[in-house]
């Protein structure tokens, strides 16, 4: 498994990839949102990821009282190496497609993530109530 190559649980690599695609750094209630845990959970998760060099806290500059997470400026280069070998693989298997196979691909992988991101709301909104 990846997570274990790289010294961290599956769950928690999990949230490092969430927080790759935020536009930047994030509060730990946003963690919380975007994983499904409780606050404490994110907290205790985040604390994991500190410890393993995968993420930094840092003040908010626009309010001193809160501290936002990011990734490390070294996270993405490791988890990047960690990914070569499975890369390569999955690069193996798209080069059997042709493009219009791959277009097909990216369509069902756009619109199904989307569908996802969706329910993902829908869901978290119903568990706040």
């Amino acid at each position: 498994m990846l997570g274990c190559s790289i010294g961290i649980h599956p769950t928690d690599l999990q949230c490092v990839a969430l927080l790759d695609l935020e536009p930047g750094p994030v509060t730990t209630g946003r963690v919380a949102a975007l994983t499904g845990l409780t606050h404490g959970s994110a907290t205790r998760l985040v604390d994991r990821l500190e410890k393993g060099g995968l993420v930094v806290r840092q003040a908010d500059e626009k309010d001193r009282r809160r501290t936002l997470v990011a990734l490390a400026p070294e996270a993405k280069d490791r988890i990047g190496a960690a990914w070569d070998g499975p890369g390569a693989d999955f690069a193996q298997v798209l080069d059997g497609y042709s493009e219009g196979e791959l277009e097909v691909i990216v369509d069902y992988l756009r619109r199904t993530g989307e569908v996802g991101r969706r329910q993902a709301e829908r869901l978290g909104k119903r568990s706040v109530r």
